[in-house]
This record gives C-alpha cells, structure tokens and sequence, in this order.
C-alpha cells in the first residue's frame, strides 16, 4: 500500500490550487496587497494561484491598464462567490457548477462571460488494478468527489447515461487532495475529478480513466460578477476591458503551450510534465463563447439535476444569473471547443 501513495509533496501544492472547477480545497482566502495598472477605479478580482493573474501576466495583458486592478486569492470556489455576492470581489473565474450552487441559494451572482473547452480532463479514475470496464458496473463501489464541483455533475450525469443513479454508489465527498489520498491507498473504487489531478495520475501511473465528461458535461467556464459592480458604469468599463484581456490571453495559450505550462508549474507547484499534460488536455482548448440561451438551458439542466437531487435549496431560474452585454460578436456556446491533444 506504502507504494501506491502519492508523495506528500505533490498533494501540498495541488491542494491550494482551485482550477477551472472550483472547490478543489477547503473555503478561504488571502488577499492580495499588489495591484496592476493607474487610475481612479479599481476593479476587485477574485482569483485562484496560478489563474487569471498569471496568464494574463504571461501573455503581457497587464500593460496600459486604465484601471487598478486588486487581486484576492481563493482557496475554492464557493467562498469567491460569497464575496461576490457580499460585494467585495467585483469579479471572478468558476466552473460550470458552482454558481448553480450559489444561484439555488439566492446569491446576487451575474455570469458575464464564458469559456467552452473539452470536457476529457473531466474524469472519472480507477486504480489500474481495478476490474471496472464501464461506468454501469459502479454500481455499489464507493466513488469520491468535491461536493458542489464540476466533478460532481459529471459524475451524476455519467451515472444517468450508464441507467444509474447517486444513490447506486456509495458517494465518498472529499476535497482533491483528501480524495486523491484516499483512492491511491485504495480507500475508494473510484475518483471523479478534473485537471490537473486527472493528468497528475495518468503521468504518475498511479490509474486508468473509466470514463470522462467528454459528450456528458458542457464543458464551460464562467466569468461571474457582483450586480453592484456591473450596476457602476466605471467599473463596468473597466469589466469589459478587463473580459477583452483575459479572452486574448486564453487565445495566447492556445499558441504558446510550453511557456504557459511553464509559467503555471511555476505558479502552482505542479510537477512541468504534469502541468503541460493538463494545458494540451484542457486548458489550451477553451474558446470565449457567448452567454446566450443554449448556454442557458445547458445550466438550467445542472440547476433542475440538483434540485431534484435536494442538493440545492431550490430550482431557479439560471437565466435571471446572466448579463449579456458582454457578447460582443462573440461566437454562439455550442461552438466546438479546440482539438484537445491529450497525453
């Protein structure tokens, strides 16, 4: 068992990143004191290590900035949307289910832009022992999961494609790096989680993919914003401009994978293989989309699953959560996400 455990110092850093998910570790923050840019606004961005900040640093977009920007650091995705909901993040990058979570508890949440990506890093892992061949025969094995993330959803969903439902399983909610301790040991039959975890297995060979979100899960990413903010004309400005820099920037790494996996092993601690393995599957497939009404309905799907589930206080309307203002001649959000090359 000593040997199927992952080194202590690889769950540390993982452990204080929050990817594109969300809720990859327990609820905090820390704020940061720098600041980029000059002028008389200044827009409070809610951030994860290694995200926003890096890779518009990374793709020289932090230049000639007419407004301040003050970057906070989260720990998972819940606790950025209480502070955009109190007002004291004016924006920041969640997943596809944390602000169904945040919109079912009445939070005052707007989605102003997205992102569509492949969903193959989303997936569910088993032990390369394990004698699981699809996702129908976990049916009463113990799976792990964050609670509220991403992985959550995909693994609900993947369990309704193979006829089964939640309560098939026996559902184990851990945070990542709780969850990958527990599955290394061989403590649960499976993990469902995204990148970077999905790619610190695969390289480590420490498992297999049973199946991935790949065709389950709609694949996007938000930019969510505090209404007070958008409700500003200044700092809507300076939202707009700011959404413009960071959808430049993702189009950057598309281009330049090696020096945007370097920068975010750097950043968060990944080991390089491991971080580069997880921008070719995920990362440098996204494209900025829409906030239109095929995203939409693609939410509300996630909002009525849990509802139904009694996993959210109530159903609610996703569209109410969504300004679309930011559109520009973006394309529509079932646009194909960019080839993933996978490792």
């Amino acid at each position: 068992m000593r040997r199927r455990l992952v080194p202590a110092a690889l769950l540390l850093p993982l452990a204080l990143l929050l990817t594109a998910c969300g809720t990859d570790s327990a609820a905090g923050t820390s704020s940061g004191d720098g600041s980029d840019g000059r002028g008389p606004v200044t827009l409070n961005v809610g951030d994860q290590k290694g995200g926003s900040e890096a890779i518009l640093r990374a793709a020289g977009e932090l230049k000639d900035l007419d407004y301040k920007i003050k970057w906070s650091t989260f720990t998972s995705g819940p606790p950025l949307l209480e502070a955009v909901n109190a007002g004291a993040v004016d924006i920041g990058g969640v997943g596809n289910t944390p602000p169904v979570f945040a919109a079912g508890a009445g939070s005052r949440i707007t989605v102003v832009a997205a992102w569509h990506g492949t969903s193959k890093g989303d997936t569910i892992l088993v032990p390369n022992g394990s004698s699981l061949k699809e996702p129908g025969e976990l049916k009463g094995k113990s799976v792990a999961v964050a609670q509220g993330s991403s992985a959550h959803y995909q693994l609900v969903a993947s369990l309704k494609k193979a006829g089964l439902g939640l309560d098939d399983v026996e559902v184990e909610y851990l945070q990542p790096a709780d969850a990958l301790a527990a599955f290394t040991s061989g403590k649960v039959d499976a993990w469902a989680v995204w990148d970077p975890y999905t790619s610190q297995v695969l390289k480590a060979g420490q498992g297999r993919v049973l199946t991935t979100g790949d065709g389950v899960t709609n694949g996007l990413t938000f930019q969510v914003a505090a209404p007070g903010a958008l409700k500003d004309g200044k700092k809507a400005a300076a939202v707009e401009d700011y959404l413009e820099r960071l959808r430049r920037a993702y189009t950057w790494v598309y281009d330049h994978e090696e020096e945007w996996a370097k920068v975010w092993a750097k950043e968060t601690g990944l080991p390089a293989d491991v971080a580069l393995a997880a921008v070719k599957r995920t990362y440098a497939t996204r494209i900025a989309v829409a906030v239109d009404e095929p995203l939409v309905a693609s939410e509300q799907e996630i909002v009525d699953t849990f509802a139904e589930l009694e996993l959210i206080p109530r159903r609610v309307d996703f569209g109410g959560f969504t300004d679309t203002r930011f559109n520009g001649g973006l394309p529509p959000s079932t646009t194909p996400a960019r080839p993933s090359e996978g490792s």
